[in-house]
Formats: C-alpha cells, structure tokens, sequence
C-alpha cells in the first residue's frame, strides 16, 4: 500500500515540469502541497509575529501552553505557509500541542541574513507570550530545517535557553553540496538535484559568503548543548546523506539525536500526509517525540 501511496505523489511531483520564474515556483510549491486541505476541525488564526507573517492552529484536546513553531522548506526561496499549512496543523495534532507557522522573507527578493533574523524574531515573539523556552519545540524541513539548527546555535551562544527539542525533516544541512547521495539518489529523487540546490544556494547567500558557514550549513556548526532532535529523512532523496552526516556529528558530541530513515520515501514526504500512510506514521512518530519533551 505504502509503495502505491508514494507512487501516486511521484506521480503528482512530476505531472508537470518545474517552473522557471520564482513566482512560478512558488506557486507550484502552494498547489502541491495544499493539494489536500487541513482538516475540518482546525482553528486556523493569523497573526502578526512582530512584522513577520505567522499563524496559529490548534485543534480540540490539544494544550495552548505547549507550542511547536515550524519553518517551511522551499530552499529559502520558496514555500509558505500554505505549502505546509496541512503539515503543521496535523503534527501539531499529533504532538497535543498549538503550531505557530513563519512566513519568514524568501530569496532572492531578500537573501541571507534575512530568513535568519526573521526566526529569531519568531523566537523573541514566543517568549514574550510568556511561553517557557522547555514548552517550544521547534521544527522545519529541508531549508526550514537548517532555520531550525541556525537558531538554536545562535540561542546556545548567547547562552540563552534553548527549546524544549527539534525535529528536522528532510534538512538540508550542507550547502557545499558535498553530499554523496546528491549523486547516488539523483535519479530515483523526484524533488531535489544538485544543479537546482546550487541554484538555490546562489540566490539566498551574498556573493563570496563562505558555505561552510555555520549559520547557512550547520553540518559544520559546533553543535554540544542541542536539545534532543529528531531527524526523518527518506531514503531515496538526495539529502539522505546531509541527515546522516549531521546526526553523526551531532551524536558525536554527546547531544541525544534520534535518526529516522524512512523507506523508498521523498524529499519532505510527510507534507502529503493526507493520502500518504508512512507521512501520516512520520507524523506520529513526531509527535511522541515532541509530547516527550514538553511534559515537563
């Protein structure tokens, strides 16, 4: 069942061929991924994250209290939140908890640093809501994720607390682009390839920025004193090897990382959980994870 689920996204990802513009681009993304609406008994609510667009969902039964705040992928230059809107609002089904979803600013209209001030302002603006820094998990997949990583290693500089735990999917962590799957899944990867990732990474960092920065490829980052993360990749997305090289570097200096690979799964396959079984168990999985660490 599971195969003939993945099938049928590959088949929706490839229907049509990848748009030129950004604006095209970005379109593509919302369709995709908003193929499937949220769910009937979401509540849904806008708001303004001190400049940066945002947005809350709850459903019934889950804890306001306790939040998980997400960065959508897109490689910094696309998605949004209503690519990921059906995403955020099911794992924070899955977790009990409130989302907090950010439209942090895109390349190339707005290159780095801007995405990286913009989470740091969705962090100040949680913490100004009287939200224990233990009761905020914070997520993302693939650029989302590396958001994610760049946050908490700014907070851990400035020695301020940290989030409660980070769940990453599908993260793009080297944007040297030295993985060996970028070569090895390349041609069973229906989503992400090595000349678009340059792409990508040529419009969101500044000209002659070192790609090893810590900030944009936190493979390369020191990571001791992380909060337990939780990586799912899939294996058959070029970015299985960014996972894996992060969760033995991150292991390697004694922080709790627990690595999720997921059969025959794509790039940010929990973003079709609607009509995709091991998206729905992905979500699941994360959600324990993330109840786990905000009980206390």
């Amino acid at each position: 069942m599971a195969q003939s689920e993945i099938e049928a996204i590959r088949a929706l990802l490839s229907s049509k061929p990848r748009p030129v513009g950004w604006p095209e681009r970005r379109k593509r993304l919302d369709d995709v991924g908003s193929v499937w609406p949220v769910a009937d008994d979401v509540k849904v609510t806008t708001v303004d994250v001190n400049g940066v667009p945002g947005e809350w969902s709850i459903v019934p039964g889950s804890d306001p209290s306790r939040v998980l705040m997400f960065f959508h992928g897109g490689g910094y230059c696309s998605g949004s939140i209503v690519s990921h809107r059906r995403l955020v609002t099911e794992a924070g089904r899955a977790a009990r908890v409130r989302t907090l979803a950010i439209a942090y600013r895109l390349a190339p209209e707005h290159p780095f640093p801007a995405a990286y001030h913009d989470v740091l302002t969705a962090w100040r603006f949680l913490r100004d809501q009287n939200i224990s820094a233990a009761h905020i998990a914070i997520g993302g997949d693939s650029a989302g994720a590396s958001l994610t990583l760049a946050l908490i290693g700014r907070l851990r500089d400035a020695q301020e607390e940290l989030p409660g735990c980070a769940w990453l999917i599908s993260p793009w962590t080297d944007l040297t682009m030295s993985g060996s799957t970028l070569s090895s899944r390349d041609a069973v990867d229906p989503l992400i390839h090595k000349q678009y990732l340059i792409e990508l990474a040529d419009a969101y960092l500044p000209a002659g920025m070192d790609r090893k920065d810590p900030r944009v490829s936190p493979l390369y980052a020191d990571l001791k004193g992380f909060p337990p993360v939780l990586i799912q990749v899939g294996s058959a997305e070029t970015l299985l090897d960014d996972a894996t090289r992060f969760a033995a570097v991150a292991g390697a200096g004694d922080d709790r990382v627990t690595l999720e690979i997921w059969p025959h799964m794509i790039h940010a396959w929990p973003l079709w959980n609607a009509h995709l079984d091991p998206g729905r168990r992905a979500l699941a999985d994360a959600g324990t994870f993330i109840k786990e660490h905000l009980r206390g």
